[in-house]
């Protein structure tokens, strides 16, 4: 080329210099080679665009892990990213060595790496000679480097035991790299194995149990705190002439014995096999002690992460109890999830009690907190429980009691911290199973629910008082109600409703299209109800609440079996009658809202909706009347009977007094006296019916739906 003449194109150059050139965009995921660069690679010798896959198969796999480790370096640094890169063949053979150098960025708002760089070959240098214990990279700096905040990364996240021996196992260390590891604990005064890679199973056999006085290099490892590193098999049977007969059917040349110390002690050893000579410089047994403190860290966070999950799962298997196997005409499922704080157990509780009377008592609870201290209190507390209602107590006794009990052990721990004073939330509910009759005593818990064989699911409002603990003298109503057969109860505590940023009332209806939709016996149903709250879904079901801390979940469902109601595994038939029942006393006029609200529930696929205004207007002014006009209590009953779009509605309120209705004829400034008008009026059938005390007042409805003309 004369002086003054233009040069020649980049390609030209590169391409008389035997360089290729390539690009590399994470993003895409794909890699556009030169022909000289798809030559190199081992490819026809043509521009191409290749998938990262397709490269990463021509490419040796320790020095694929090594590239990441080398590119996530040079961005940090802003250097140029430079390795060594063994090219394979189909059959995985080496047919060359290629210098790569190169230029990464990093797109923050993509998150991926783009690079564009040369490839060029280079002569391999054979392993164990100086040159072949350099490093891939050919900078040694930059790769041990890049290796080691590779590996800590991946030990600092291995969770259990064996996934830190995964990760020892897959460490590809710069310039030279193990064949054989393995890892050695102490039990007393015996080595014991806790992994190995490499090796045959079984091959472990002679080195298991083996006494730390042995002349071995892992025992003295383990005696002295110090690494042993043998070079050659002279060495090692020159050192260790009784255990060298042990180590030499595995045809080594090279091993490293060094400690695993955590806080100045010496929990084990790890052994480094190399089936070439390797010499250990101060740069090799700089990167193996590094590599041996970090691993002898994870192996002490997995072992006692391990530990405390061993310590709780037996904790928890400890305090949840065993429902009863077989109950005549019910079945009973149950769930314990321990999400909230670190613990594997909780404050949340759920048992199943036998009582002497014949009948069983369910049970659930929530101690406040998710500390080990609410863990303890939930485990007294359950047991005085227990122990109440084994006693033959009715369920108002049992709460009271229970409450002045967590009181008094509450208050006595924390006299001079009032605000450390524990409670607890609680549900008893005493269970008949020849009649279906279930007493509950509700002491500041969710209500239950009952879902009716066709369905239909209704929350069963009743009467509660305080939460145990914070009143020994306080009163707990015992409320009554019938589950009838193919009916099925829910009782859970608030974890099931509230987890992921839910209140109580949208947090019951995603738990409700559960209960309504699910098909299938009683176990599939308590998984599903999980799933609602922990499966894929929930993660886009978020509720209205910033705060979305995950809490502890009890739930126990009692099915009052009947025919096809689904506790076999069949899919339920939806029978021809639906039915809830309530009391509104003369002091709780404001259950009058309770009662509209259960009515509204039972009609909530009912055709007209005018009709459903109607019913529950029907409803108001009969309880008022009742409420209004005697001093006893009022006892609703509302009944749907046949099927869809035929079906026929019937509402009785039932009170003591014998005092009958009759119509009146208000003026136009009256405020009461239409009662009996609007019913008359309102109703397709209505009447008053006298009984041995007291008497009912009920009245009809029949299904039709809407016109849409208003005709």
């Amino acid at each position: 080329m004369r002086t003054g003449e233009p040069l020649p194109a980049v390609g030209q150059v590169l391409a008389a210099l035997a360089t290729g050139l390539w690009h590399w965009d994470t993003a895409s995921g794909q890699v556009t080679v030169d022909a000289e660069a798809a030559r190199l690679l081992g490819l026809p010798a043509d521009p191409t665009t290749l998938t990262e896959a397709q490269v990463r198969a021509r490419l040796h796999p320790v020095d694929w892990n090594e590239i990441t480790g080398v590119v996530q370096l040079a961005v940090a640094e802003g250097t140029l990213a430079e390795v060594r890169i063994r090219i394979m063949d189909d059959r995985g053979r080496i047919i060359r060595v290629v210098r790569s150098r190169s230029k990464p960025t990093f797109d923050t708002q993509k998150r991926a790496y783009e690079l564009i760089g040369t490839l060029q070959e280079v002569t391999e240098p054979a392993p164990g000679t100086p040159a072949g214990r350099s490093a891939v990279t050919g900078d040694w700096r930059r790769s041990r480097e890049a290796f080691l905040l590779d590996a800590g990364r991946a030990l600092a996240e291995a969770r259990s035991t064996d996934e830190v021996l995964r990760v020892a196992a897959g460490l590809s260390m710069p310039g030279f790299s193990p064949d054989g590891l393995a890892v050695f604990g102490v039990d007393g005064e015996r080595l014991t194995i806790i992994g190995h890679h490499g090796q045959q199973d079984g091959d472990e056999g002679p080195f298991t149990q083996m006494s730390v006085d042995t002349d071995y290099p892992a025992a003295e490892v383990v005696r002295t705190g110090r690494a042993v590193y043998l070079s050659t098999p002279e060495q090692y049977k020159s050192r260790y002439p009784l255990t060298w007969p042990l180590a030499q059917h595995f045809g080594r040349r090279s091993w490293a014995f060094l400690p695993l110390t955590v806080a100045g002690r010496t929990m084990g050893a790890w052994m480094a096999a190399f089936s070439y000579p390797v010499a250990f410089t101060p740069d090799e047994r700089s990167v193996l002690t590094t590599v041996a403190r970090m691993l002898a860290q994870a192996l002490s966070r997995a072992g006692a992460a391990e530990s405390e999950r061993e310590l709780t799962d037996g904790l928890q298997r400890s305090m949840l109890p065993t429902l009863i196997p077989r109950i005549p005409g019910m079945s009973v499922a149950a769930r314990y999830i321990p999400t909230g704080g670190g613990l594997q157990v909780g404050g949340d509780w759920y048992d199943m009690i036998p009582l002497p009377s014949g009948r069983f008592a369910l049970v659930i609870g929530d101690v406040q907190g998710h500390d080990v201290r609410a863990a303890g209190l939930m485990g007294q507390l359950r047991t005085a429980l227990r122990a109440y209602a084994s006693e033959g107590h009715r369920p108002d006794a049992v709460l009271s009691r229970a409450s002045r009990f967590l009181h008094g052990i509450s208050a006595a721990a924390d006299e001079d911290d009032f605000a450390a004073l524990r409670f607890a939330t609680c549900l008893y509910v005493e269970v008949d199973p020849a009649t279906g009759t279930l007493d509950l005593a509700r002491a500041g818990h969710p209500d239950p629910a009952i879902r009716m064989a066709d369905g239909t699911v209704l929350k069963r409002p009743t009467a509660g008082g305080l939460p145990l603990g914070i009143d020994p003298d306080a009163d707990y109503p015992t409320t009554r109600i019938l589950l009838e057969p193919g009916e099925t109860l829910l009782i859970c505590t608030d974890g099931l409703i509230e987890t992921g940023g839910h209140d109580l009332d949208t947090g019951w209806l995603r738990i409700r299209t559960t209960l309504e939709e699910h098909k299938g016996d009683l176990e599939e149903l308590a998984d599903a109800l999980v799933r609602t709250v922990h499966g894929p879904s929930s993660y886009y079901t978020t509720g209205p609440l910033a705060d979305r801390r995950e809490d502890d979940i009890a739930l126990l469902l009692l099915c009052r079996e009947g025919e096809d109601c689904g506790c076999g595994g069949t899919v339920a038939v939806p029978p021809r009658v639906r039915r809830t029942m309530m009391t509104v006393a003369q002091a709780e006029p404001e259950r009058i809202a309770v009662a509209r609200q259960q009515l509204r529930e039972l009609l909530h696929d009912w055709a007209s909706t005018d009709q459903v205004d109607s019913a529950v207007l029907l409803l108001s002014e009969t309880l008022t009347n009742v409420l209004v006009h005697t001093d006893t209590d009022a006892l609703v009953t509302a009944e749907v009977q046949g099927d869809a779009g035929g079906r026929r509605l019937r509402v009785e309120v039932t009170d003591a007094s014998d005092d009958l209705p009759h119509k009146r004829r208000p003026g136009e400034l009256a405020s009461s006296g239409r009662g009996l008008l609007m019913i008359e009026l309102l109703a397709d059938d209505w009447g008053v019916d006298p009984r041995g005390e007291g008497k009912s007042t009920w009245f009809e409805l029949g299904e039709r739906y809407d016109d849409p003309d208003g005709s």
